[in-house]
């Protein structure tokens, strides 16, 4: 094979260009609106008060009993030293007190307020044909 039988071939290639560009094809406006309803709060409150109760005793000890717990009672005494050809500690009385715990409920009227956002769409001028061509 000589040269003048050489064909020579071209080779073609094409190649993609891609490009954004940005359109504006909307705008958002958010604003808030306050509205206000009525709410119950509810709550149970406990109270505690104490009963005082005096018990005499008059029973003598050797020294001061300490105060003690009887169930949901506190039991405190009282001693007095009285004179006799000797001195003796007599146990002159406890006091008693006891825990009461009460209930309150609480159903009171309350007022409460909602934020809500309200989202209003604007629509933007829109694009001239020779620009949507591109």
């Amino acid at each position: 094979m000589n040269e003048q039988d050489t064909q020579v071939i071209p080779l073609v290639q094409e190649e993609l260009i891609v490009s954004k560009e940005v359109v504006e094809t909307g705008r958002v406006r958010v604003r808030t609106e306050v509205q206000w309803h009525t709410g119950h709060a509810r709550a149970d409150l406990f109270r505690d008060h104490v009963e005082v109760e005096r018990v005499p005793i008059g029973r003598e000890v050797d020294s001061v009993p300490p105060v003690r717990e009887d169930g949901d009672t506190v039991v405190i005494p009282v001693v007095e030293e009285i004179l006799v050809v000797e001195k003796r500690l007599v146990l002159k009385e406890e006091v008693h007190l006891k825990r009461i715990r009460s209930v309150e409920h609480l159903d009171e009227a309350v007022r409460l307020r909602v934020m809500q956002a309200v989202v209003e769409r604007e629509p933007s001028n829109p694009p001239s044909p020779k620009e949507s061509s591109l």
